[in-house]
């Protein structure tokens, strides 16, 4: 047999079959790495095979990588860039993260107790990842899992389940609300300070910086309220064809919640009219029920296509340490 290392398409128990797609696409290594130089091979693969590789995250709408010589950051930043996307700087993001090495940064840093709900990457902010890599450094003790749902689907059995709630919703669009510190606060799944969020401590270069994310600052004697929106609630993808439920709603109604923040107070319709509450707890159900969770096993790595899936993270026992990298 070669030893050149060859990704082939695998079942694990999680996947669903939606629509006649296998969900997510799961790619295993054929052959074991067994020295340093596998890592070159399975790069030099990786770009080798990317029309492939993004035929099936097209399709599926997520793409998890198993079984790669990985176990680093650094591995994880060389996995990265042999994609050759471009980077996105994490302007206007809500959770708390540290720069690891290169593009790779931590996913969010809240502490294990906390669930973190369903959404898109930054669908409150104009300017949004495309691609999402996700990378397992550290399996969880347990629990921790990254599930995935298709937005398409959710988008779908919405429209059917609540048509006037969504037929407003496309119409008026969303508001977020959220009051900021000026550092960063660990303890908050939401807890990125205004001074990260913006990379900047000049109140002045916040603003500018906010004004082209569609934000608009209200300083405050301890921090700073930001509200973004109006903004869509429901995109279309024009590359499948199809509406897709592209926004923070659940996150933020059922999420956004610390010290300074009232979750039922952080998103309303455009208008400024409170959502319904009960229909907001009926979606995040959804979510749930037709998502898929898959345990993470050290060196994995999930590609998300953030025009296609929401995701969330469960609680953990240490260790997890989950690193991530933002794509335009």
């Amino acid at each position: 047999m070669s030893t050149r290392t060859l990704l082939v398409q695998t079942q694990i128990p999680q996947q669903r079959t939606i629509d006649g797609l296998i969900f997510p696409s799961v790619l295993s290594v054929s052959s074991s790495p067994t020295n340093p130089s596998d890592l070159a091979r399975a790069l030099h693969e990786i770009q080798s095979q990317k029309p492939w590789l993004e035929s099936l995250l097209h399709s599926s709408g997520a793409l998890l990588l198993r079984g790669l010589p990985l176990s680093t950051a650094h591995h994880f930043n060389r996995l990265v860039e042999a994609f050759d996307y471009e980077e996105l700087p994490y302007v206007g993001g809500i959770a708390p993260r540290s720069n690891v090495v290169g593009r790779v940064f931590t996913a969010n840093e809240s502490p294990p107790h906390q669930k973190i709900p369903f959404h898109h990457e930054m669908a409150q902010v104009p300017e949004f990842p495309s691609k999402l890599f996700f990378f397992c450094e550290e399996e969880p003790g347990s629990g921790g899992e990254t599930p995935i749902v298709l937005s398409h689907v959710i988008y779908d059995k919405m429209k059917k389940k609540f048509p006037e709630f969504v037929e407003e919703l496309e119409a008026e669009g969303l508001v977020y609300t959220r009051v900021l510190g000026a550092s960063d606060d660990l303890t908050s799944a939401i807890g990125r300070g205004w001074q990260s969020t913006f990379m900047t401590k000049d109140k002045s270069i916040a603003e500018e910086r906010a004004a082209r994310l569609g934000t608009k600052l209200e300083w405050m004697e301890d921090g700073v309220k930001t509200v973004m929106g109006p903004i869509p609630a429901v995109k279309y993808d024009k590359t499948r064809g199809r509406k897709i439920w592209f926004n923070s709603m659940v996150a933020a109604y059922t999420g956004w919640k610390d010290a300074r923040n009232d979750p039922v107070k952080a998103v309303t319709f455009g208008n400024g009219k409170p959502l319904p509450g009960d229909i907001v707890l009926e979606c995040s159900k959804l979510l749930e029920e037709e998502s898929v969770a898959v345990p993470w096993k050290k060196g994995d790595v999930l590609l998300v296509d953030n025009w296609a899936v929401l995701h969330s993270r469960r609680p953990f026992e240490p260790p997890r340490r989950i690193l991530a990298s933002l794509c335009k």
